[in-house]
């Protein structure tokens, strides 16, 4: 039996399917709270302004600091997770999160806040990068793509439940800046109930089985083959172990030097793994979940319809990345995130045409006559699009693009720089929307779109339907 044959050898039975989904789901809810954490702000965002008396620029940055704690999170993820094991990693994450949401929610002063926001941060970096790897690691290859975008399900699944608590918190206040519950104004409550789901997380994360690569690396040969066994359907465990083994090249830990190659100082697939990351941020998603509520209130929504809007576009979110879960595998990633570049090209460029019009500046702008419905139509054509492909696929892609040997730092490495154009775009995005104009934030977002396009079809290989133990070349096909 070749290696191929001996990494493919995964039964195709139920239920080793069934038990596959089981163990996917409950890993993702660290992708839940990912999206969670990161999206729960959104409702909150106007009531800390007033409550805490925040500068534009001041408020910015309380909400961006979370995204310095995510690349640092992001950064350690994958040293502890080949140090420690992805089950304990998990476990840490759960008790940041769950830290991070009481801390946040009982915070005094903006600095308190913004403190509390960071370890919140550093969680969910954590997050983003030990729930792909270990998705990616625990999967047969044959459904690897659609089980990893579980993650990117799950990630929408949050940011949709944050904007509905949101609302509903808010609603039943009469607004996100009333008291609602035991003296805490209802924008409090929106951050507390972070705790629930974290909790969760973390007792979930101790029941699941440990990552066969780990246990391999670890010398727990026989507790690999088990999970290879009972998880992926695996017949030749003596085989792949073998293979596993082999992929890692050195039995010792992978180091931030053999990062290292000729590529500017880099290995030329670490850099293709960091420009996708950059680019799914640049495309300006997260500026619209983050200020989703402020933005819709902004073109002349109420605070109610605005909450309304939000949830709806989270909707959307939601439901179009079953899209990719079914047609990843399929497709194929390239073509998919081809599809998406083009999709969110022309959603951003119909808003940008409608910020263009816009009357008045700062939030004291209307657009006038059809312009609205356009702005709306054209923002919820993007999510549609980057929902269906660059939101799953790209971690997808980047759970499975490295080889063994160096995969948990790379994604690492790669996912820091994901949250550090996080950083920047949700920064720069107040002061750019408040001071040029929305148009001009949302015309960089088209032309960063444009460029993902082309990025993808000149430099980024396919990996759909390869075993992770064949991705040993360490420069883009």
């Amino acid at each position: 039996m070749n290696e191929h044959d001996a990494g493919s050898n995964a039964a195709q039975s139920p239920q080793h399917l069934a038990r596959v989904i089981a163990i996917t789901v409950a890993a993702a809810v660290g992708g839940l709270l990912f999206g969670f954490d990161t999206a729960v702000i959104n409702g909150a965002v106007d009531s800390i302004q007033a409550d805490f008396q925040l500068s534009p620029t001041v408020l910015g940055f309380t909400v961006a600091i979370t995204l310095l704690g995510c690349a640092a999170g992001a950064w350690f993820a994958g040293g502890l997770a080949d140090r420690w094991g992805r089950k304990k990693v998990m476990v840490a994450a759960a008790l940041l999160f769950a830290v991070n949401s009481a801390g946040s929610a009982y915070a005094s002063s903006e600095w308190d806040l913004m403190a509390w926001r960071l370890v919140g941060g550093l969680a969910i970096g954590i997050a983003s990068v030990i729930v792909p790897g270990y998705i990616a690691e625990i999967a047969p290859s044959k459904w690897r793509g659609g089980l990893a975008s579980v993650q990117q399900l799950a990630i929408t699944v949050g940011i949709f439940a944050a904007l509905l608590s949101d609302a509903s918190l808010a609603g039943a206040a009469g607004g996100a800046g009333n008291e609602l519950w035991w003296g805490l104004s209802a924008w409090r409550w929106m951050l507390l109930i972070g705790v629930i789901p974290a909790v969760v997380y973390g007792v979930l994360a101790l029941i699941i089985p440990e990552s066969p690569q780990f246990l391999i690396r670890a010398g727990r040969d026989e507790e690999a083959a088990r999970v290879l066994s009972r998880v992926s359907g695996i017949g030749d465990t003596r085989g792949k172990i073998s293979q596993i083994r082999e992929s890692f090249e050195r039995e010792d830990r992978a180091s931030y030097r053999d990062l290292r190659g000729p590529a500017f100082g880099l290995q030329p697939i670490l850099w293709v793994g960091m420009a996708i990351a950059a680019l799914q941020q640049l495309v300006g998603i997260n500026a619209i979940f983050y200020y989703s509520t402020t933005l819709w209130k902004s073109v002349g929504f109420s605070e109610s319809d605005s909450f309304t809007t939000s949830v709806i576009t989270s909707v959307i979110n939601v439901a179009m990345t079953f899209v990719a879960i079914f047609f990843v595998d399929r497709v194929g990633r390239r073509k998919l995130l081809l599809v998406g570049s083009i999709g969110m090209a022309v959603g951003l460029l119909a808003a940008t045409l409608a910020f263009l019009q816009a009357e008045g500046s700062g939030e004291d702008i209307t657009l006038p006559g059809a312009w609205g419905p356009v702005a709306l139509v054209g923002a919820n054509l993007f999510v549609i699009f980057f929902a269906a492909t660059w939101g799953p696929v790209m971690w997808v892609t980047l759970g499975e693009m490295f080889p063994n040997r160096i995969r948990s730092i790379a994604l690492g490495v790669a996912t820091m720089v994901n949250w550090v154009f996080n950083f920047i775009v949700t920064l720069t995005f107040p002061w750019v929307s408040e001071n040029l104009g929305l148009w001009i934030m949302y015309a960089a977002f088209t032309v960063f779109a444009v460029l993902s396009f082309i990025f993808v079809r000149t430099r980024l290989p396919e990996f759909t339907g390869k075993d992770l133990e064949d991705n040993r070349e360490l420069t883009p096909a």
